[in-house]
Order: structure tokens, then sequence, then C-alpha cells
């Protein structure tokens, strides 16, 4: 073999190689890609997105169940928080009317007009949460509507969650002064337990109306 000949070997080799490299980074991101396509599951971006929230762990075991409905969708996983919390409020508002027709609220007598005004508040959030529900379905037919009509309607839905968690504070702070009993455990013990649920609803809200904000 001449060393015409091996200079064209070499260049072909040379050629293939490179062919080889190109060939083998394509196949090499296209596997990234997918693999980043595959992780990036509802499951993922509702564990992201809980995580900005103040009770994560309450926030994605609630809400992973809907996965499949929230797939990646902002909006989507704030409008079914705020379902999910609006189930937790109705729960406690029965019980609480339930508990104004209580014989013995216990040893302490201000625990009857704590409880009666526990039922009012509690009515109210769940006003409150059922018109942000009502609002953020809107959102999902209004495809067509302005940023700025979008943006509104959202800031209904931040008002009257925010309303809601104001309420549920008072029936709260209703029961500070009321002697400790069995009554004022079980109530600021379900207090706690809607407050979460309506805390973390109202941060998914907030992140999904930046997010609206942020756009032009």
């Amino acid at each position: 073999m001449d060393y015409s000949q091996l200079t064209s070997l070499r260049s072909i080799c040379s050629k293939l190689f490179h062919l080889f490299l190109l060939t083998f980074f394509h196949h090499t991101n296209s596997i990234s890609a997918t693999f980043l396509s595959t992780t990036n599951t509802p499951f993922d971006f509702i564990r992201s997105s809980c995580n900005t929230t103040l009770y994560p762990e309450v926030c994605y075991t609630s809400l992973s169940h809907y996965a499949n409905a929230v797939n990646l969708d902002p909006a989507q996983l704030a409008r079914i928080a705020i379902g999910v919390t609006l189930v937790h409020a109705r729960q406690a508002a029965t019980s609480f009317s339930n508990m104004t027709r209580w014989a013995d609220y216990g040893p302490d007598p201000r625990a009857m007009s704590a409880i009666h005004d526990c039922s009012s508040t509690f009515v109210d959030a769940v006003d409150q949460m059922r018109g942000s529900l009502k609002q953020m379905s809107h959102l999902a037919t209004d495809v067509g509507s302005s940023v700025e009509a979008v943006r509104f309607q959202l800031g209904n839905v931040q008002t009257w969650m925010s309303a809601a968690l104001t309420n549920e504070d008072t029936c709260s702070d209703g029961f500070k002064d009321v002697a400790e009993c069995a009554v004022k455990a079980q109530v600021c013990g379900m207090v706690v337990n809607v407050k979460q649920f309506t805390s973390n609803a109202l941060a998914l809200v907030n992140s999904y109306a930046d997010s609206v904000t942020s756009r032009k």
C-alpha cells in the first residue's frame, strides 16, 4: 500500500469515526431527553409544587391521588387542591353544627359561644371555597380570555381563599380563653387540619397566579 492509498484510508477512517461520534451523541441526547420526559411525571410535578407550601407532606399525600387528573397543569393542581380543601371544610362545618346541639360543652360555659362562632365562620369559609372552586373552573373554559381577565379571576380566588383562612383562624381564636376540655381539643384539632389544607391550596393558587402574572 503506497502513501497516497494510506492517506486516503486514514481520511475515510477519520470520516467514519466522526460520523460514529455524531451518531453516538445524537443517540445519547435522545436517551437523556426521553429519560427526563419520563421522570418528569405528574407525581414529580405534584411533589415539587407541594414543596413550596407550608405543609408539603400533607399537600403531596392529599393530591398525589389525583396525579392523572393533574398531569403537569398548575391550574388543575390548584383547582383540585381547593376541591380537596372544600371537602374537609364541609366535614368540619357539619361537625360544628352538630356540636351546637350538645347539652354539655365542658366545664367552661364560654365553649358554647365559641362552638356557635365556629359553626358560623366555617359556613362562611365553605361558601368562600365554593366560590373559589367555581372561579377556578371557569379558567378552564376561558382559554381565549385575556391574561388580564385570568389575573382578575385568580385575584378573586386569592381573596376568597385568604378570607376562608381568616375565618378558620377566627374559630381557633374563639377558644383561646376557653378552659381545656374535650370539646376544645376536638374543635381545635379539626381546625388545624383544615387550615393546613387551606394554606396549601392558597399557596398553589398564588404560585399559579405568579406564573400568569409573569406572562406578557
